[in-house]
């Protein structure tokens, strides 16, 4: 059966000194329009002296940090073109215009399944993208591995890291599958007038950087049988996967 990349959630990272984490509250994003008042959040807020969030009932959610805002959206069953957080992360920086902003990174989330049994995804990793050897069987147990590569775009670099995963059912089954969690990292130089139009420009990128990523996986790494790209409800196991490059 074709294997198809199913693009599972979007992430913007912008990051930034002495950003107050204390600034994320829903009063502050809904009276300076970032989001429409209309909107409720799917449970409580979390707000300490170092960490905040917020997640609302349509899939959003947005995470607060000393160093960086988080905008997250899950894309169950929207259209890419449809998705929301490229404008609220232009509004969140538009009412902070004197923040120091210094990167951005466009992260989208996807992964590719695996049903033919516990170890199809490890197959694929150590067999279609390593090179069979010696050196992978020197071990009491298989051999996992994680992959992490750098595109060089003129616009800004990818890093791509490549992992073995596992989706949880409903009925508690599982299904192996291979994460494909990409990463366009903006840095942004210069005054504060020319770092706020790069930040703007890179946000701007966001469906150039998200096509990027779906046509690298599904030409290249799949190019024998991918055929399409799916969106589905975020269901995955959850990992740290939001840093905004391979050392952050």
């Amino acid at each position: 059966m074709p294997k198809e990349l199913i693009i599972q959630d979007f992430i913007i990272i912008i990051a930034a000194k002495n950003h107050s984490p204390s600034i994320l509250n829903p009063e502050f994003l809904k009276y300076s329009g970032i989001v429409p008042k209309e909107w409720n959040l799917a449970r409580a807020p979390i707000s300490t002296s170092s960490f905040a969030r917020l997640d609302f009932s349509n899939g959003i959610s947005i995470i607060a940090e000393p160093n960086r805002i988080m905008f997250m959206e899950s894309i169950a069953d929207n259209q890419i073109s449809s998705l929301q957080i490229p404008e609220i992360a232009r509004k969140y920086v538009q009412a902070l215009p004197h923040m120091e902003f210094e990167a951005v990174g466009i992260n989208p989330r996807g992964y590719v399944p695996f049903a033919g049994g516990g170890d199809a995804a490890w197959q694929y990793l150590s067999e279609t993208l390593l090179s069979p050897g010696a050196w992978q069987s020197d071990s009491e147990a298989a051999m996992r591995a994680s992959l992490n590569l750098v595109y060089k775009f003129k616009r800004a670099p990818l890093y791509l890291n490549i992992t073995e995963a596992a989706l949880r059912q409903e009925d508690e089954t599982s299904t192996p599958i291979v994460m494909f969690s990409g990463s366009f990292s903006y840095e942004l130089t210069g005054e504060t007038a020319e770092k706020l139009t790069t930040l703007h420009q890179a946000i701007d990128n966001w469906l150039q950087d998200l096509s990027t990523y779906s046509d690298i996986i599904n030409h290249k790494f799949l190019a024998n049988t991918a055929s399409s790209t799916q969106i589905v409800h975020k269901d995955a196991a959850e990992t740290d996967l939001f840093a905004m490059s391979a050392t952050a």
